[in-house]
This record gives C-alpha cells, structure tokens and sequence, in this order.
C-alpha cells in the first residue's frame, strides 16, 4: 500500500488525524499554555461566574464564555495547521540548482566539473531589490521573507518566528490567527484579573471584612488573579510588539534582524507595506487564505504518476502532429475518393505542372 506524504515528510514535525493536523515536534510547552488557559478559567467559572452573575450581571459568564471561545479557536487554528512550509526540491530540481542553475553546462557530467550554485540572487520587488537565499537544506531559493527554522527544519514561507507556547511555526498561513489569538487572551487575562479581584472586594464589603479574611474565603479568587497577573504583562507586551509589526506589515524575524533599518546613512524601504497603518492591518487580518503547497493526505507517487501520464500525452500528441505534418507535404493520404482510399502520391507524379510565367 503507497504510503502518503506527511508520513514520508522529511521536516522535523509531528502529524494526528491521518495528516490534517501539522505541529512541530516539541509539543510540551502548548500543553502547558493549554493547562493554564483552560485551568484559570475553570476556576472562574466555578468559584467566581455564580457570585458575579447574581450581584453584578448575568452577562458576565457569557462574556467570559465567548472570549475562551475564540481563544481556543484562535490557539487550535494556530497550532494544528500548516504556517506556510516550502516543499523542498525533487531529485532533478536540486540537481538542476546544484549544478545547472548557474553553470549552463551538462547535467550529466560528472561532479567535479560544477562549482557550488550561488547562494543569493537579487530580485525586485516593488521598486527595491531584495536578495533571496539558496537553503542547502531544502536545495531551492528561498522566497522573499522566507527562512528555514532550525526547529522543524523546513522553510516557512513569510517566516515570523517558532513559537513554542503554540507549538508550531507561525507564518504566512497562520499568523493572523497568532495575533488574533494573543489579543483575545490579552483581553480574558485583564477580564478575570478585574473580576477576580472584584468579587473579593466585594466580598469584604458585604461582610464587612478585610481583604484578608474576603480572600480566605474564596482562595480561587486569589489564584486566578495572581496567574492572570503574571501573564497579562506578557501577552499585553507581545499584543503591543505585533500590533507595531502588522500596522508597519514587518515580521519578527525581520524586526530582529533590522532587515529595513538605516544602514550606514542609507534608507531602506520596507517593499511590503502600503505606508498605512490601516491598509496594512487590512492586508494581513482581512487577506486571502492561502492554500497549503504540501498535499500532504495525497499519495507520494501520486505526483510521479501524473508525470508520467503527461509525458505519455505529450509524447502521443507530438507523434500526432509529426504524423500530420508529414501527410500534408503528400496532400491527404487519409481522405478518400468517392469512398476508396486513393494514394496521392502517385497522382503527383501524374497530374500535370502548372506552367511557369515568363
């Protein structure tokens, strides 16, 4: 039985569901993230939602409710599809770019005739050249914004960063739902922050007690509070960093490396953005899906197949037309004359030659 693609996938990944689901290969850190998201609101729920919803408003659960909602949604849709992977090269394509690419000689010579390909070529891009690298890993030129990430070992296409706390590469399939992600939870760790502590309040004044004696009484209260603390300094801050780097339409590996920064007196411009903070919000959270390059529930001949099939379609159609042009220098061998097959050749030889003009 053929084997299918992601289980032949050379990246360092892992695959579930018969490879619809796509993850990196290090996964302990996005249980984690799931343990503390799911476990704080949990608490919530059971020790804060009753309380709340009776002396403050009963939409208070449900607002919890709907923003866990689209934070899982966002999470799952982040970490379990595929960021944007590059297939690496076929056989004959690395061939072709480790030898022939640049060379213009025969790629059957032996190899000590060919000298290393290239390792960047410039290409424009809006008006400004930007260089694109070969991946000896992967053995193609790497797309602009493309990088290979050690972690998975493939090259994500719009590379942003690997993002242990979702346990995959985030990139041009997946990051508006990275950044979406990041800013529902900011706004769940500041809405259990601000109720947990709340109720506490609340409690002290009803029964007329300290806080101290108000947080003995609902120690979940304090715990939600305390972890929803600690986090919403980090998500606050990576909601601000990539709010900047879609307003400017940059990545984080760009941002780090100071891909459009002043160099030595000179300006760069970043090809990519619409010089608008809207346009390029718009572009990033209201683009195009993009369709995934791997096909990876496809058979891994299935490709070779259908080039063979081709190659056969294209080797008949040209023996067709061989076939065609041959007759016509002989008129139609094919036609018939009232029903009988005539051979025109020797009529050639027969009919009489229209006399020259002098």
């Amino acid at each position: 039985m053929s084997k299918k693609r992601w289980q032949v996938f050379p990246g360092k990944n892992r695959f579930f569901c018969g490879g619809r689901i796509i993850m990196a290969k290090q996964i302990n850190v996005f249980f984690v993230t799931l343990v503390l998201l799911l476990g704080v609101c949990v608490l919530f729920f059971v020790f804060d939602c009753e309380y709340l919803s009776e002396k403050v408003h009963w939409l208070v659960p449900v607002i919890a409710g709907v923003l866990l909602a689209f934070t899982l949604l966002f999470l799952f849709r982040t970490s379990f599809s595929d960021p944007g992977i590059l297939p690496r090269a076929t056989g004959d394509e690395a061939l072709f770019n480790d030898r022939g690419a640049d060379n213009n000689v025969d790629l059957t010579q032996s190899s000590a005739n060919f000298r290393n390909p290239p390792r960047t070529k410039d290409v424009q891009v809006n008006g400004e050249t930007v260089k694109l690298k070969y991946c000896f890993t992967c053995k193609i030129f790497r797309p602009p914004r493309a990088s290979h990430c050690s972690m998975c070992d493939n090259c994500i296409e719009r590379f942003d960063h690997h993002c242990p706390w979702v346990g995959n590469c985030v990139g041009k399939r997946n990051y508006r739902y990275f950044y979406l992600m990041i800013v529902t939870i900011t706004i769940l760790c500041i809405y259990v922050l601000a109720f947990s502590i709340a109720h506490i309040v609340m409690l002290s004044r009803e029964k007329e007690n300290t806080l101290i004696t108000a947080m003995s009484e609902t120690p979940a209260s304090v715990i939600e509070a305390l972890i929803a603390f600690f986090a919403v300094w980090s998500v606050l801050g990576l909601a601000g960093f990539h709010s900047y780097l879609a307003g400017t339409n940059q990545t984080t590996n760009e941002e780090i490396k100071g891909s459009w920064a002043q160099r030595h007196g000179e300006v760069v411009r970043n090809p990519y953005t619409t010089n608008n903070c809207c346009g390029n919000f718009t572009k990033i959270l209201c683009g195009p899906s993009y369709t995934s390059l791997l096909r990876l529930r496809e058979d891994k001949n299935k490709e070779k197949r259908d080039m063979e099939e081709v190659k056969k379609k294209i080797e008949k159609l040209m023996f067709e037309q061989q076939n065609n042009s041959n007759n016509q220098g002989h008129w139609t061998n094919s036609q018939p004359h009232n029903g009988i097959p005539v051979d025109h050749t020797d009529l050639q030889t027969q009919l009489p030659r229209t006399p020259t003009p002098s």
